[in-house]
């Protein structure tokens, strides 16, 4: 695409789940602002999700030239009340027809866009039945943009509408899914989840384990959004359990939350904080600005997909706990599948098992990452500045006689 004029520009509209806040929603879209400022800065960002107001906090500066929408959101919010051929026709009269001043302004500049990209997450799933709305009108933005459609990394299990899905995603001109089960179901290549993408900004990344192979710290999280009450006190009675077995006496342990607030992430902290000091609670805030803590020799307990990703990742062993038999089991069951060695606990266990690890896993992460790298690489290539035109090669002037002194000297 020609760069001469303003409506050559291209333009990238990432459609996320980010601004939740939740940590792995957050570092995906990260991840790929990151990598679209290096490869491609002077490319036009848009990065459309559910709260554009709080992605400013969490992105702002990380690409040149990113805005901040909640527009396909919108979309896809004024179907949840509908049957899904209902919805349907709702996104395809407001993304393709306009009519309404609710919408038209944001639509009109969205058509800018020269790409459209579903970035991952398990949000296209049966638990927001409305998502399965916001892939159509992703697919029917880049259809009237004349856009590159493509979604990358997705979780799709459980299904929303499999033949919907299946429909919409076939449009795509490039896309992948995360798992093997939204792979079977779709119909879609099975790829790498995008959290791989940003591998290497973690600090413990290539970290070389202490060479006493001394244990490290001990991390907690455990979540009680989407568990079911039971679910959710059986699990921490069960890590509380385990702690007080004395299994990790004489290690530092800790907690970090993945959503923040006293209903969510933190709910667990407070019931087990007779056992861990307020001082060893790692707030949302802090995980951001700070980093993901994983570190080789640690011990990760957790119910979070992507915590249980990126701890074994960097060297860690743990055990990831899941929270249901549908959703938080495909995504655990997905990294065990790529021989992560956490031991898996089941909804419904008696005890939890030992943590484990897979001593391997942290060098077939680097090349998870790889295949990420490649994948993203491949639909942006590294645009590089102009270069200035030839021109040729100047004779040089004979270098002028030193006058006679100290510089002259022969």
């Amino acid at each position: 695409m020609s760069q001469g004029s303003e409506n050559d520009k291209k333009t990238v509209h990432l459609v996320s789940t980010a601004g939740h806040p939740n940590f792995g929603d957050e570092f995906i879209a990260a991840a790929w602002l990151r990598f679209l400022a290096d490869r491609q800065p002077d490319t036009e960002v848009v990065l459309d999700s559910p709260d554009p107001g709080l992605s400013a906090y969490l992105f702002e500066g990380l690409h040149p030239r990113v805005k901040f929408t909640n527009l396909l959101w919108r979309v896809s919010w004024a179907t949840m009340d509908t049957d899904p051929d209902e919805g349907d026709k709702i996104v395809d009269g407001l993304v393709r027809d306009l009519g309404t001043p609710a919408f038209d302004l944001g639509l009109l500049e969205a058509r800018r866009a020269t790409t459209v990209h579903m970035v991952g997450g398990g949000h296209i799933t049966a638990n927001w039945l409305h998502h399965g709305r916001l892939v159509r009108a992703a697919r029917r933005l880049a259809e009237v943009s004349d856009a590159r459609f493509v979604a990358t990394g997705l979780g799709l299990m459980p299904p929303i509408d499999p033949d919907r899905i299946r429909d919409d995603l076939a449009a795509c001109d490039h896309a992948t899914v995360r798992d093997s089960a939204s792979a079977e179901m779709s119909g879609v290549e099975l790829g790498v989840n995008d959290a791989f993408l940003a591998l290497p900004a973690l600090r413990g990344f290539g970290a070389r384990p202490d060479p006493t192979g001394k244990p490290g710290d001990v991390w907690i999280s455990i979540q009680c959004d989407l568990a079911e009450p039971e679910v959710f006190e059986a699990t921490v009675a069960a890590v509380r359990a385990l702690i007080e077995s004395g299994r990790f006496e004489g290690r530092t342990l800790r907690y970090v939350e993945a959503i923040p607030g006293r209903e969510r992430d933190r709910r667990a902290f407070d019931l087990l904080a007779d056992l861990i000091p307020e001082e060893n609670f790692m707030s949302f805030v802090r995980l951001w600005h700070e980093g993901f803590p994983g570190q080789p020799l640690q011990t990760w307990i957790t119910t979070r997909y992507h915590f249980h990703q990126l701890a074994a990742a960097v060297g860690a062993d743990g055990i990831a706990i899941e929270i249901d038999d549908d959703y938080y089991r495909t995504k655990h069951q997905s990294l065990a599948e790529l021989g992560t060695g956490f031991a898996i606990a089941p909804v419904g266990f008696e005890k939890l098992p030992e943590p484990a690890s897979n001593p391997d896993y942290r060098l077939k992460a680097g090349r998870l990452h790889k295949a990420k790298l490649e994948e993203a690489e491949a639909l942006y290539p590294r645009v590089r500045p102009p270069q200035p035109a030839p021109v040729s090669e100047p004779v040089a002037p004979a270098a002028p006689s030193r006058p006679k002194g100290l510089f002259g000297r022969r």
